[in-house]
């Protein structure tokens, strides 16, 4: 790499930084914000305040008072990033993708922390958990949309804590899928479009969420437990007017509802089809192939009355 290469470099960071300087209201938090994210760059022994601002040639305390009582509009933040990102990574077949993450922490003054399932030390832990919404484009670019702090419902309860921590008022508990559904919710509202949605099981599990993303138009997959309901030959429906309303039920004579893994094991929809193969990827020890069979499955909603027709992969 060239001098001129590293300079330009810099001058992107700067650029790149300059499009969110009206979230920080003043030009010295914004300055002080592309401080802080060009020490992190850096190759220094130690990531912390001191050394960044000594490198910067500024007052560490000045760095140190940004980080811990300056306050920016997150939320304009947010919206500016998923605004660039789709001026500069839009992509028709690209993929958003929602997980979550968790930090172990001592102590029980940390916002959201309590006893709970920890995917970092793989136990339940003390510690904290954020949602997150992921986006990824076929030609390698991939980055973090947005992110929501998971508030258990202890500490929802209890708003005194929630304000010693700093918690705003209107920040509730929802459950992971209500937070995944609200980050996805934003993101549309800021031009950002997926062709497909993915999340693994725990999120697959509720039909709510599936109904949700069904509604909104999004297409997805998502991993689903076995004991995962519904059918794979759509059940017919019993129309009924009562006092001007027409309501729907199952008919007696149907398929029984099932669920996904019988439905695999047992159904004709599936024993009468072959695996088909589908490479992976090349792995360190050679291909990576796996099987499938895939038939058309009907959820079952809220009404114990099936969806539209799904696709079940097996």
């Amino acid at each position: 790499m060239e001098a001129t290469d590293v300079w330009d470099v810099g001058e992107r960071l700067h650029r790149f930084m300059g499009e969110f300087t009206d979230c920080f209201g003043r030009r010295e938090p914004a300055a002080h914000a592309e401080r802080y994210v060009r020490g992190q760059q850096l190759n220094l022994l130690r990531k912390s305040m001191e050394p960044m601002a000594d490198e910067a040639g500024i007052d560490p305390r000045a760095l140190q008072k940004f980080l811990g009582q300056h306050r920016w509009d997150d939320r304009l933040m947010n919206t500016r990033l998923q605004q660039v990102v789709m001026r500069a990574h839009a992509h028709p077949q690209a993929i958003g993708i929602l997980d979550e993450s968790s930090f172990a922490k001592k102590g029980d003054k940390t916002p959201g922390v309590q006893h709970q399932h920890c995917g970092s030390t793989g136990k339940l832990d003390n510690c904290v958990v954020t949602v997150h919404l992921s986006y990824a484009t076929p030609d390698g670019f991939h980055t973090l949309l947005s992110s929501a702090l998971f508030l258990p419902e202890d500490w929802s309860k209890d708003r005194e804590r929630c304000r010693k921590a700093g918690i705003p008022e209107d920040l509730v508990h929802r459950t992971k899928w209500e937070l995944a559904l609200e980050l996805h919710q934003e993101a549309l509202a800021n031009g950002v479009r997926c062709a497909w949605l993915t999340a693994d099981e725990f999120y697959g599990r509720p039909v709510e969420f599936h109904l949700a993303l069904s509604r909104r138009g999004q297409h997805y997959v998502l991993e689903v437990p076995r004991n995962f309901w519904g059918w794979c030959r759509k059940p017919d429906l019993l129309h009924k007017t009562h006092h001007g309303r027409v309501g729907r039920k199952l008919k007696q004579k149907n398929p029984p509802i099932s669920t996904v893994e019988n439905l695999a094991a047992h159904s004709p929809a599936f024993r009468k089809q072959p695996w088909v193969p589908f490479l992976i990827k090349e792995g360190a020890k050679g291909p990576v192939v796996w099987e499938a069979k895939a038939a058309p499955f009907y959820l079952k909603d809220q009404d114990a009355l099936p969806t539209r027709a799904h696709l079940l992969i097996v």
